[in-house]
């Protein structure tokens, strides 16, 4: 097929932009273009898949300029990732139907028809942003590119969708929305100077062309800059105030997706610095690890102390980003690996967690958990989302989360096996993981055991219409496939990896 990740970059964007050709009315087909949209792309990145299986890379080249072109490449390691982001996206398209309907009401009441559809196709023409904008940094071989695809990411959608259909008030809406654009920026601002930076070193601008940095002076510096700028977005304390407000108050059906901008950043500064430049910035593995075991410790504490249903969930995501950020910080070829895969098992856990959560909102019209309890019998299909998100995140089996960080603990005490503070940390970190068993079962059984709450239980409280479970249930499925069957997406992670 022609252009094939052009294309997978690219529809989701064209759709968006297409929607704007049709007059609005209150109707669904918005949502059904994007499902679309993203949907082929799924398609596209499947038959991908096939042919990367194989042994094969597959690269694309469009030239822009005299000195400039937008490469693609995919290979092992980008194919993985972008396939399950786009499941992930295509889920949330479909929970997204009834939910952007019911956002729309709470916030602007009875509007007339014209005004609804709107509403409406904004919010589908956004959400197709999303998308493109996580391919373009999954495929793109060129820095600028990648930077390019992050702001898009900040700049237009996570604003935009933020101010217009968040929680809180309306004042409210928009402050949150600018410290999310405020610190986005900040971030990608900082990898912006880390990027020029090596291109006054290198004299390019191609990912593949950082290798040239090994054996620098500053290549340490470089390496440093650009390492805040994305912890600036992995919410690595101290840079992670934004992330209870930002994640907590943005719609429901985009939490999920701000919960892979947040990780995507692993992937880009293993592609980025530590797969061309492994030797030169060895001596930021042991400060990455000790300020990962701090941001999952602080994270998960955090968390247990919530009664607010979205902050709850906002607050873990600080805790849970940090366990890939410790596998790949280990910079072993298992560390690597498996802080790449618990990456994936994790926002497949989270898009469960953080959308039940959206469920129970929409469905009892409270976000306070101390209000919520005895559910079980009136939304079971609910609860088994929860525990089965609650399963994922605590890397219990036969989940990818455990396979995940099985590996990356098995690849850190190999990486540390001599060093005494460093095998001190991983046991901190393997012990840490006891607190997210605790917050996110216990946190389920107040919520669907026991008895129903007054002004509760005379409430007819049922599951939600199945377009905003089922597609959840798709996403645990892929999650207990990746647990069962780790071998296909390990056996493209290895090559693409390495060895160390």
């Amino acid at each position: 097929m022609p252009c094939l990740l052009l294309q997978i970059v690219g529809v989701p964007l064209v759709a968006s932009l297409a929607m704007l050709l049709v007059r609005p009315r209150r109707d669904r087909w918005p949502a059904w273009v994007a499902i679309a949209a993203v949907a082929y792309t799924t398609l596209l990145l499947v038959s991908a898949g096939l042919r990367i299986s194989t042994g094969e890379t597959i690269g694309e080249r469009y030239p822009i300029g005299p000195q400039f072109s937008f490469d693609l490449v995919a290979d092992g390691l980008s194919l993985p990732v972008g396939l399950i982001i786009n499941l992930i996206c295509l889920a949330l398209a479909l929970y997204s139907i009834h939910y952007v309907d019911h956002r729309i009401e709470l916030i602007y009441g009875k509007i007339d028809d014209i005004t609804h559809g709107i509403y409406y196709r904004r919010f589908f023409l956004l959400y197709l942003y999303f998308p493109t904008g996580f391919m373009g940094v999954c495929f793109a071989t060129n820095l600028l590119s990648v930077y390019f695809f992050m702001e898009l990411l900040t700049i237009i959608p996570l604003y935009f969708i933020m101010a217009q259909f968040g929680y809180s008030d309306f004042i409210t809406r928009y402050k949150v929305a600018l410290m999310c654009l405020y610190w986005g920026v900040a971030g990608a601002t900082l990898f912006l100077i880390g990027i020029i930076w090596s291109y006054t070193q290198t004299g390019s601008f191609e990912i593949h062309h950082l290798s040239r940095l090994a054996g620098n002076p500053w290549t340490l510096w470089i390496a440093g800059v650009i390492l805040i700028g994305l912890a600036t977005k992995l919410a690595i304390v101290p840079l992670h105030v934004w992330m209870p407000w930002v994640h907590a108050e943005h719609p429901t059906c985009i939490a999920g997706l701000l919960a892979i901008y947040a990780n995507i950043a692993v992937y880009v500064a293993m592609r980025v610095l530590i797969l061309p430049l492994r030797s030169d910035i060895l001596p930021l593995s042991l400060p990455l690890m000790v300020a990962a075991l701090a941001t999952m410790t602080y994270g998960a504490l955090l968390t247990l102390a919530q009664s607010d249903a979205k902050r709850f969930c906002a607050c873990s995501t600080i805790s849970q980003i940090s366990y890939s950020v410790f596998g790949v910080a280990v910079m072993t070829a298992e560390g690597l690996q498996g802080g790449m895969f618990y990456f994936l098992s994790h926002i497949l856990g989270k898009a469960i967690l953080f959308s039940t959560a959206g469920i129970l909102v929409f469905q009892l019209e409270t976000r306070n958990l101390k209000e919520m309890g005895g559910l079980w019998s009136r939304m079971p299909l609910t609860a088994t989302l929860w525990f089965s998100a609650a399963l994922i995140l605590s890397a219990l089996p036969p989940t990818g989360g455990f396979v995940g960080k099985w590996i990356l603990f098995a690849g850190a005490f190999k990486g540390y096996s001599t060093n005494s503070w460093a095998l001190l940390l991983i046991v901190a970190a393997i012990l840490s993981t006891l607190l997210t068993l605790v917050y996110t079962f216990l946190t389920g059984i107040r919520i669907f055991f026991g008895t129903l709450k007054p002004g509760k239980a005379n409430r007819t409280v049922t599951d939600p219409p199945l377009t905003m479970s089922w597609p959840l249930l798709l996403l645990a499925g892929v999650a207990l496939l990746m647990g069962l069957y780790p071998e296909p997406i390990l056996g493209l992670f290895g090559p693409a990896i390495g060895s160390f």
